[in-house]
């Protein structure tokens, strides 16, 4: 893992989730830079808007919107010059992660060398795993959550992400219903173990430890020597190891 990294599982309802990633991105001094990385789809003005709102509302911040249109490739190099945070937003994930695969293998150690926190939204979360969840549902022609979770995939699909935490990451879990599809990439051996996280809930990942806040709960689904898997809960102030 690299620095501190701040896994929101979505939802609008609790701006206090973004409260822990401000307060790393500020280092106790002033209000920091936030770089909002958006896919455009058209909108992305408008969604910038949005996030920059919940954060405003965390805490004292300067905002910073980091657009990239839909089928772009971003560079992080320049656009993290004078940032004190990275906020990498939601959206359609597939897509997050082609604007992103350019330079999967840079940001991590630019990140560290910066000293910039990572937070990730949704698909920004999902994307911080070594191996990411982008979207899916069905395994094998067998439905495992609902077809409107999908993300404009048919078969679950597992891609290269940003290997900031050793684990795979699937968001909106209660209100989507994603869980199921996380035992399945689990239980077919496709990723390590995995956290799915519901909405208004965020991760604070560091020092080999996730803590969780927020309303929500997560559930690490990790597998087992005779082929299935385990699954358990975690809520507020609980603490489990990453490994």
């Amino acid at each position: 893992m690299s620095g501190r990294v701040f896994l929101i599982g979505g939802g609008w309802d609790a701006a206090e989730v973004y409260e822990p990633f401000l307060r790393a991105a500020a280092g106790g001094d002033g209000a920091p830079r936030v770089g909002c990385l958006v896919l455009d789809e058209g909108d992305g003005a408008a969604q910038f808007e949005r996030y920059a709102a919940a954060l405003r509302k965390a805490g004292p911040c300067t905002p910073v919107p980091l657009l990239v249109p839909l089928g772009g490739r971003w560079e992080p190099e320049a656009a993290l010059d004078g940032v004190d945070g990275l906020l990498v937003c939601g959206g359609l994930t597939p897509a997050y992660q082609d604007a992103l695969a350019g330079c999967l293998g840079r940001l991590p150690g630019l990140l560290a060398a910066r000293g910039v926190p990572y937070a990730g939204f949704s698909a920004g979360a999902a994307l911080a795993a070594r191996r990411a969840v982008v979207g899916g549902w069905l395994v094998a022609g067998v439905p495992v959550c609902p077809e409107e979770t999908g993300e404009d995939l048919a078969e679950v699909e597992v891609r290269a992400g940003l290997g900031l935490v050793p684990f795979a990451v699937d968001v909106h879990a209660a209100q989507w219903g994603t869980l199921p599809r996380l035992v399945a990439v689990v239980g077919r051996g496709e990723v390590p173990y995995g956290v799915a996280v519901d909405e208004n809930t965020v991760l604070e990942v560091g020092d080999g430890e996730v803590r969780v806040s927020g309303a929500g709960r997560v559930h690490v689904v990790r597998p087992r020597g005779d082929g299935g898997v385990s699954v358990r809960a975690y809520g507020a102030g609980e603490v489990f190891r990453a490994e």
